[in-house]
């Protein structure tokens, strides 16, 4: 391993934190919230730490593989431990192992909370914790990259363990270009969500919170009741519409920019995932309607509203459908498990990886049928190799069997099946909001320490595709 490498990179990351925080600044001396030395203290120690090993000149440039995965895995956990100073020093969260949750969930984009009431925090920190989640929606190393990219050579092998998906690549030659772009549509996005949640009659600073909150797939709010506090239907398409818009591939809308409009349309996870929330949107509006709601147009708003919710990981609720049909919330947490597109901002297994496994059992089961013959997994016109499926079917073995384990663990606490089974789901999904006591008017305040801890690394693993944080725990990592 190239130590001084990684080591450079992850001050470089600090540094890039530190910069972070001089928005929430400028929020704290707008509002006079009385937090603003709270961040002034969290940057200066970034700053103490990130620039002594931002400054150290390694022998070699090149960040291979398993640099990579160390840069992320332990960035992200770094990162995540500077992020809950501001909860910690300004008060709004006394212990700092509920600061360290709070941070983790921002940066995951899980919006899994111990706060019960958010609306009583200073705006800086309501903030803070909204605008960790766009930072952690695209990547903060690839914001890194896209800031930085002199940080070294081989800086793919970084946009490859921590960019959800499989197989992500380089959409122009240059992989600080690639970032760039990626970036730049974006907080395109973003800005264009902030003036359309404007016109629909949210304040300047709502609009803010929730675009990021849409955006990073987080699903943050400055309310308790989340988007349902505003009861206004403008507000609530448009943020089902840009969540749906951010769990498509992001590499999409850069070919779409390029004239090829029909790339969308022929993208088969696209339609795979589309089809997906449409179907969804059919059998629950279908369940709700005469059951919860009295109109099929109510029964349509909110099932597409949470529908759009759970498929992406954002976890923001317009009702609280903890009380709708069993059937109605046994689809939404399979939701919770698909995800959206690789390469967006979305968690969970992905679209792509249960298309594959969808057709690799197709495959198999033909195998089984003609024995003689010979078949292939095709994704649109390419041929998908064994290695590539191979990695799916680990995967999803690996994601299926950390579910079990975080499972097994909370459910010490002792609360009830859905609360447990939920909360574990929503956590390693990136959901952040499930059932019973963690659902939309629940929080995680009353799980244990064990829980929380467990709960937390389950965020960091389903954000980083389980991988960079499990090689941290082997020994041929660290040798060089």
């Amino acid at each position: 391993m190239n130590l001084k490498m990684v080591l450079k990179g992850l001050g470089t990351l600090l540094l890039c934190e530190a910069i972070a925080l001089l928005p929430s600044i400028l929020v704290s001396s707008i509002y006079k919230d009385g937090a603003v030395m709270a961040f002034i203290y969290t940057l200066f120690l970034l700053i103490i730490a990130g620039l002594p090993l931002a400054k150290l000149k390694p022998k070699a440039n090149s960040i291979y593989a398993r640099d990579g995965f160390a840069i992320v895995a332990a960035g992200w956990i770094i990162i995540s431990l500077f992020g809950a100073l501001p909860y910690y020093f300004s008060g709004s969260i006394l212990s700092f192992g509920d600061s360290l949750f709070e941070a983790v969930s921002g940066f995951t984009t899980t919006g899994a909370t111990i706060l019960d009431n958010v609306e009583v925090l200073p705006a800086s920190i309501l903030f803070w914790r909204s605008f960790t989640n766009w930072l952690g929606g695209m990547g903060v190393l690839v914001l890194t990259l896209a800031i930085l990219p002199s940080v070294g050579a081989g800086t793919l092998q970084i946009m490859k363990a921590e960019v959800p998906g499989p197989n992500p690549g380089k959409i122009v030659p240059r992989i600080s270009n690639t970032v760039r772009i990626l970036y730049k549509i974006y907080l395109s996005i973003t800005i264009i969500e902030i003036v359309l949640l404007l016109a629909s009659g949210l304040p300047l600073y709502d609009s803010f919170i929730h675009a990021f909150g849409t955006t990073g797939t987080a699903g943050v709010s400055n309310k308790n009741l989340s988007i349902a506090a505003y009861d206004n239907v403008a507000t609530e398409i448009i943020i089902t519409i840009f969540m749906l818009a951010c769990g498509v591939n992001f590499t999409l809308y850069y070919q779409v920019i390029k004239g090829n409009v029909m790339a969308l349309l022929k993208d088969e996870e696209f339609r795979f995932y589309i089809g997906v929330v449409i179907g969804s949107i059919i059998l629950i509006s279908v369940n709700l309607y005469g059951n919860v709601y009295q109109s099929i147009g109510e029964s349509l708003r909110h099932s597409s509203f949470q529908v759009a919710s759970m498929i992406t990981t954002t976890g923001y609720s317009s009702s609280n459908f903890d009380t709708w049909p069993l059937f109605s919330k046994m689809i939404l947490l399979l939701l919770m498990f698909i995800g959206g597109s690789s390469g967006s901002t979305v968690g969970a297994i992905k679209s792509i990886r249960i298309l594959l496994l969808l057709k690799s059992t197709k495959i198999e089961m033909k195998s089984i049928i003609h024995p003689k013959a010979v078949y292939s997994v095709r994704l649109g016109n390419k041929i998908i190799d064994e290695k590539t499926l191979s990695g799916v079917k680990n995967f999803f073995f690996a994601y299926i069997l950390i579910f079990v384990v975080a499972v097994v663990v909370v459910s010490l606490d002792g609360f009830d099946f859905s609360t447990t089974l939920s909360a574990a789901a929503a956590s390693l999904g990136n959901t952040g909001v499930g059932f019973g006591d963690v659902g939309p008017l629940g929080n995680y305040s009353n799980m244990s320490g064990l829980s929380k801890a467990v709960l937390s690394i389950c965020m960091l693993m389903g954000r980083l595709e389980i991988y960079p944080i499990l090689v941290l725990t082997m020994p041929s990592l660290w040798k060089k």
